[in-house]
């Protein structure tokens, strides 16, 4: 998929009617749509085009949980233009091509992984908003974090990697721990992926790793975060060093996002930084890539 061009009326016009709208108009599923359905998806495709010759895979994985839908709702209202665009306008990658995913918990939620397809123009928001918001999670201190990693290892065909050898880009965002373990029968169940043993979620991150560059975000105003941060950072950095990242204003996770690519990539950190013309923005990307001490 893929094989059209971002507008940018096209987005405001989404956008405009989203701002007034509450949280539930605006993600108006009451349960996951078949096509959004891990264990019913043979393989997401990110493909090379005319419009978009050298595309570049991303995909964006949000923790739909609990409190949490305040972050998709912040997507799919101001920040998915603005991520967009930034991409488009600073060529940190070329042809964006972004698949959007909702993160539950696989062992309370009905739907603890929901899956879009890559796309280049509106049908990123079109089919944002049509994610179901389930608002679950459980006790256990961890989402399902690592089922988007099993899917973009076993379910993914991205042109980037595989023409040009160049790694697509993989981010989870939320407030939780990261998971350890994987029970097969689950996510079988959950991703229609079949294993022959328990895994480790490690081994998935490790899988994922060999064709996507992963980060993952951590959202210090998510309810578990900003009680249990230093345990989150803790691990998260165990497990991704750098590329666990910590965000203190939600409402600049687009902007972080791209600076995270363009860091990536080889640019400078400071002249990043300085090229947000919002100083509340440049605040936000400075925190996230340098840290609080900063």
């Amino acid at each position: 998929m893929g094989n059209a061009t971002w507008s940018v009326s096209d987005y405001s016009t989404r956008s405009a009617t989203y701002s007034s709208q509450t949280r539930e108009q605006v993600f108006h599923q009451r349960r996951i749509k078949k096509e959004f359905d891990p264990a019913l998806i043979t393989m997401r495709e990110s493909c090379d085009s005319d419009e978009n010759p050298e595309s570049t895979a991303i995909i964006v994985g949000l923790d739909v949980t609990g409190s949490m839908g305040f972050i998709a709702e912040h997507i799919a209202k101001n920040g998915l233009g603005t991520l967009v665009e930034s991409i488009i306008d600073r060529k940190p990658v070329s042809d964006p091509h972004m698949m959007m995913m909702a993160i539950g918990d696989i062992m309370t939620d009905r739907a603890p992984l929901q899956v879009t397809q890559f796309e280049a123009d509106i049908r990123i928001a079109d089919q944002l908003t049509e994610l179901w918001l389930e608002g679950g999670g459980g006790g256990n201190q961890f989402e399902s974090y690592d089922l988007p990693w099993a899917f973009a290892a076993h379910k993914t065909k991205i042109d980037c990697f595989d023409k040009r050898g160049k790694k697509g880009y993989l981010f989870t965002i939320g407030d939780e721990l990261p998971p350890t373990s994987g029970n097969k029968r689950q996510l079988k169940e959950s991703l229609g992926i079949t294993l022959q043993a328990d895994t480790k979620a490690a081994e998935h991150l490790a899988e994922a790793q060999m064709q996507y560059e992963v980060f993952h975000i951590i959202v210090e105003e998510g309810h578990y975060a900003s009680r249990r941060g230093d345990i989150v950072k803790k691990d998260w950095t165990k497990l991704l060093g750098k590329r666990a990242i910590s965000l203190n204003n939600y409402k600049f996770i687009s902007e972080v996002i791209t600076s995270v690519i363009e860091v990536n990539e080889g640019a400078d950190p400071t002249d990043v930084i300085e090229q947000w013309q919002d100083s509340a923005a440049k605040d936000a990307v400075r925190y996230s890539l340098f840290g609080s001490a900063q």
